[in-house]
């Protein structure tokens, strides 16, 4: 299975399959999200788009990077999310790098949007889907987030069905910048565990899948069942 690792910038073309990972944090809490019984996740291109995608649903809940604003509902910290009731609600979210990441590969012919807390789950669907390219959007700091590297090549191995020791890949997103930055508070609307709750390994036994529904980009949890056929190392 050939796999390109590339930066949202580096994106010159719609690659037939793509995966898209932030670790810290959307994609962590698009999956706390999903768990906490969200039936959809809308990604917005603006908060603008958000915002007014809210006021036409006064029943969505609107999620955004940074601290609370008006008009929002919540803000993109699982630490923060995991306490929420999202049965059976749709979630708008906008975030700097997670789903600008997505919104550029949305007409590719699978979007798979991940991070560790659903990294096996993903390669597992990757396994199933076969051979053939994959590009793996490295969201944050222009592609060179560690922790979204080190996320998108631990999935890479594991979908290529190779032995993957997971420890060395947590321990370079543990020491990233952006774990560094949440850990000292220098990222607003943050809670003290976010950082562990990104780093924990297939915490939830779904990939997540994008696909347009008609303007919009809509973000849903699938069910990924192990096969015989898995390898587990």
């Amino acid at each position: 299975m050939d796999a390109r690792f590339l930066g949202i910038t580096e994106l010159t073309e719609t690659p037939s399959v793509a995966v898209v990972v932030d670790v810290m944090r959307a994609y962590t809490v698009a999956a706390w999200a999903f768990a906490r019984g969200a039936e959809k996740i809308v990604l917005a291109e603006s908060l603008d788009e958000a915002l007014a995608l809210k006021a036409r649903h006064p029943d969505w809940v609107a999620l955004k990077d940074g601290p609370p604003a008006p008009g929002f509902d919540a803000v993109n910290s699982p630490g923060l999310l995991r306490s929420v009731d999202l049965g059976g609600r749709t979630v708008v979210q906008k975030t700097t790098a997670g789903t600008v990441g997505a919104l550029a590969v949305k007409e590719a012919s699978l979007v798979l949007c991940a991070g560790f807390v659903v990294a096996e789950a993903t390669a597992r669907l990757l396994r199933a889907r076969g051979g053939g390219s994959v590009t793996y959007v490295v969201t944050g700091e222009d592609g060179r987030a560690d922790e979204d590297l080190a996320c998108a090549q631990y999935i890479a191995r594991r979908a290529a069905g190779a032995e993957a020791e997971a420890a060395g890949f947590l321990r370079r997103a543990a020491g990233s910048r952006a774990a560094t930055e949440l850990a000292e508070g220098v990222r607003q609307g943050a809670h003290p565990d976010d950082v562990a709750l990104c780093l924990e390994l297939d915490r939830f036994p779904f990939a997540m899948v994008a696909e347009p529904e008609g303007p919009l980009v809509v973000l849903r949890s699938c069910a990924v069942p192990p096969t015989a056929d898995d390898a587990v190392f």
